[in-house]
């Protein structure tokens, strides 16, 4: 049988692809530009446009990795339903939990509580993977690195457990291919809880370079990233740092192996002057 990888050439699909071709698994990948998707050629990969998936994408499938799409997830698990795919890997989030107010007032969690329930109440074979602050999130600091500029950042003393995107990739490909985690929710965050301070100093420590970090207020960084960023997801993003000063996010029981420092030599290129 065959496992879909939805969302299969981004940050997480592309690493458990990889995975779960060396297992020898028989893996098939959407993507909306199946000539550019630079998967293994051993994948099979199809033309899927969310919310439009044909039924001959499902040929055969019979596990699958629910990416949260913005939009046609609901459509996408219908259609895998009726098409006989039996089980469901729900790549969410952490703050789809909900433990804190700053949680459930941010847009995280409306969209992923919504791509959770699409599955859930379709079929009761789901495994829910919720990962916490992804290292790739860091990238953000690529272009002053590459620059040889200071790193500009606010509540620069607040800490974070950072997950590498291949301890997300792992996980999932252990919930596709073996059982005893149907029905289970697993909270998922790198292995230390670091300042923002700890952080560049970890980057900086796997990619061979000394680092600079400045420290700015809030109002600064929306200044700086206005154009890039809406401000629904500025607002959560200083909330979640704001409220990390004192209180640390914690590292959680389904803890990724790689820090941060492999992290950033796993990523050195990114980093590198052009």
């Amino acid at each position: 049988m065959t496992i879909m990888i939805t969302g299969a050439t981004g940050a997480v699909g592309r690493p458990l692809v990889t995975h779960l071709v060396n297992q020898g698994e028989r893996v098939r990948a959407t993507s909306r530009k199946p000539q550019q998707a630079g998967l293994p050629p051993q994948v099979d990969v199809v033309f899927a446009d969310p919310p439009e998936f044909g039924a001959e994408v499902f040929d055969g499938v019979d596990r699958m990795l629910v990416f949260p799409f913005e939009q046609g997830v609901d459509e996408l698990i219908t259609a895998a339903v009726a098409a006989g795919v039996e089980r469901f890997v729900v790549f969410s989030s952490l703050a789809a939990a909900g433990e804190l107010p700053r949680d459930v007032a941010s847009v995280s969690y409306t969209h992923h509580r919504a791509v959770e329930r699409a599955v859930t109440s379709r079929t009761d074979n789901w495994t829910i993977l919720r990962p916490g602050t992804f290292a790739g999130n860091l990238l953000s600091w690529a272009w002053p690195i590459k620059a040889g500029a200071p790193i500009r950042a606010p509540y620069v003393h607040s800490a974070q457990p950072p997950i590498h995107e291949a301890d997300i990739a792992d996980a999932a490909a252990v919930a596709l291919t073996e059982d005893g985690h149907r029905g289970r929710i697993y909270p998922l965050t790198g292995p230390q809880s670091l300042t923002r301070i700890e952080q560049v100093a970890a980057i900086g420590a796997g990619i061979g370079r000394d680092l600079r970090l400045v420290e700015i207020s809030p109002e600064e960084f929306q200044a700086d990233v206005a154009q890039f960023l809406p401000e629904s997801i500025i607002a959560m993003l200083l909330t979640y740092w704001q409220e990390t000063v004192d209180v640390p996010d914690p590292v959680r029981p389904g803890t990724g192996g790689r820090t941060l420092e492999q992290w950033a030599r796993d990523h050195r290129a990114d980093f590198e002057p052009a």
